[in-house]
């Protein structure tokens, strides 16, 4: 993972509001996209990006594919913003 692909895929608000949406667990394709007035195609693209900066991870079940957060990408992002934090210092 890079930050530059990462902070790309933030930029973007449908796929920060995918990211807000995914905190509560595992959605499977359909139910995300059901939730925006777009089509199919662009919320495809939407969660490839975000799979792209490892933000996100999917896996299959039947006939359904379901993402959800890879929150490690998370973890490591606020590491690296932790060190901005000067009330931190000694």
């Amino acid at each position: 993972m890079g930050f530059a692909e990462t902070f790309k895929a933030l930029s973007d608000p449908v796929r920060r509001e995918i990211l807000v949406m995914l905190r509560e667990g595992k959605m499977p394709a359909g139910e995300i996209a059901k939730r925006f007035d777009m089509t199919g195609a662009t919320v495809s693209y939407h969660l490839s990006q975000l799979k792209k900066a490892d933000l996100i991870r999917e896996s299959k079940y039947k006939n359904y594919i379901y993402y959800e957060l890879n929150v490690s990408v998370f973890e490591e992002i606020m590491l690296w913003f932790s060190q901005f934090d000067k009330s931190n210092e000694t």
